[in-house]
């Protein structure tokens, strides 16, 4: 690795930047399909097919998250979730037949849209994530308040964004608005840069390693 300073901070190169100390990894985390689930918690139905559908329960608790062997399940809020997927050549993909499955929930009440392209996820590891994250948002992601597997809403800087703590590394996910994707990444590169941090390769998004 080397060190890149001043003008190259906010490049998507992978390569050391910033001080010469490396405490944090950022990249890109690849999403391969991005489904939205709409529907009323309190209806038995509802819960239970999207269960059966997508192998996984829906999170009913608020923040909170549920995994699967290929999905993770975030809440969005009372009556909406999101499904992320990564590909894997080890297991089949689970959001596929997008078709059949929503005219499934529409008729339990329920809705489903595909967001796939609308988002773009970055991965934020190590001591000190949570403090750069901080400086450009007002969610408290101590790991008092913000524990491992959960998840929010809020704004990064000036772009609305979704949060979410992988493991307690602490490693974090966080989904914004492809269209203000690059602005999101240079200030987040630019909040980092006192600590310095290395660029990585993209990895799936279900891989915190």
């Amino acid at each position: 690795m080397f060190d890149r300073t001043n003008g190259d901070t906010g490049s998507a190169i992978p390569g050391h930047y910033g001080a010469e100390a490396a405490g944090l990894t950022l990249c890109e985390a690849t999403l391969t399909a991005a489904w939205n689930v709409q529907g009323n918690p309190t209806r038995t139905p509802f819960v239970t097919r999207v269960q059966q559908l997508f192998d996984v329960p829906l999170p009913l608790i608020p923040n909170t998250t549920k995994r699967g062997n290929a999905l993770i399940v975030l809440w969005l809020g009372p009556r909406s979730w999101l499904l992320v997927e990564s590909s894997s050549l080890r297991r089949p993909s689970t959001l596929t037949d997008f078709g059949p499955k929503r005219d499934v929930l529409n008729a339990l009440g329920g809705a489903l849209f595909d967001v796939s392209a609308s988002r773009v996820a970055y991965r934020i590891r190590g001591t000190h994530a949570a403090t750069v994250l901080a400086k450009s948002c007002p969610l408290d992601f101590h790991q008092d308040a913000f524990p491992a597997g959960g998840c929010a809403q809020s704004v990064f800087g000036h772009v609305n964004a979704f949060f979410f703590q992988q493991d307690a590394a602490p490693t974090f996910l966080m989904l914004v608005a492809r269209s203000f994707a690059r602005d999101v990444w240079r200030l987040l590169c630019r909040s980092s840069a006192q600590y310095g941090y290395d660029v990585v390769a993209s990895q799936p998004v279900a891989d915190s390693s």
